[in-house]
């Protein structure tokens, strides 16, 4: 069966979807948006740094992520002003990361795939990293649900329950990084906080608990990956884009059904 390689690139994007669900609603819910989006574009210059230093792309990805996590985090933790300044992070290690790669021998004909996925090439190699990924991020997102919804509803009622805001803030941020070094491979550094953001959104206005919506943003999420490939095999259109038009047809049909059921 994974000998298919619609199968493969199937299984790699619900396995995507069941860590994108969860966390992406973390993300709407606090309004983290431009904090996915400079910790993916981050993953170019994680990209570049794997393909000068022959280590795997994944290790340099993942690394790049995590230090970007980590240094927004920080910055925010220190009260700096984050709009202008996750905008200064994205959009310059971005740049520096397509600066960078452009030095590296041979690496411009693959630049297309880190920057918009290449999920018909997933791997059963890359299946088992995405699964793996995917279940880390859910377990640890189930380990710390409820300090983390907690946290993100109100700081000061953490504060009195015990909890340190700033830990989990930084649970998310681990979480994050995760789930841009798995997302690369099957929709691109530009179109990961497309699949953290639009299955979450379109999820909230019928979700009535926050795990319902959690629940249903990985739903989701699942299926616009298998509604994408679809297209992709019909229109022939670029797999990647084509899962996140999808996903963005989902949240305007979820949009009209919340109107009408407010109406």
């Amino acid at each position: 069966m994974l000998d298919n390689f619609l199968i493969r690139a199937a299984l790699a994007g619900v396995g995507l979807a069941f860590a994108t669900g969860p966390l992406g609603s973390f993300v709407v819910w606090r309004r983290m948006a431009y904090f996915g989006d400079a910790t993916a574009h981050a993953a170019i210059l994680g990209v570049a740094l794997a393909l000068a230093t022959d280590l795997p792309v994944v290790a340099g990805t993942l690394t790049v992520a995590l230090a970007m996590a980590v240094t927004v985090s920080t910055l925010a933790a220190r009260g700096w002003a984050m709009d202008t300044t996750l905008g200064v992070l994205a959009h310059s290690a971005l740049a520096l990361g397509l600066v960078a790669v452009s030095f590296v021998p041979g690496a411009r004909t693959d630049l297309s795939a880190w920057l918009f996925g290449d999920i018909l090439a997933v791997s059963r190699g890359d299946l088992v990293f995405i699964w793996g990924g995917a279940a880390l991020v859910l377990a640890l997102l189930v380990w710390r649900w409820q300090a983390l919804l907690t946290a993100t509803l109100n700081e000061d009622l953490a504060h009195a329950s015990g909890l340190n805001p700033a830990r989990e803030r930084l649970v998310l941020t681990l979480a994050l990084a995760v789930v841009v070094a798995v997302a690369i491979k099957v929709v691109g550094a530009l179109l990961i906080a497309a699949m953290l953001i639009i299955p979450a959104a379109a999820a909230r206005g019928l979700a009535r608990t926050p795990e319902g919506m959690a629940i249903m943003a990985s739903l989701i999420g699942a299926a616009a990956t298998l509604g994408g490939l679809q297209l992709s095999l019909w229109q022939d259109t670029p797999a990647g884009p084509s899962i996140i038009t999808a996903a963005a047809l989902i949240f305007a049909l979820s949009a009209s059904l919340g109107r009408m059921q407010r109406g």
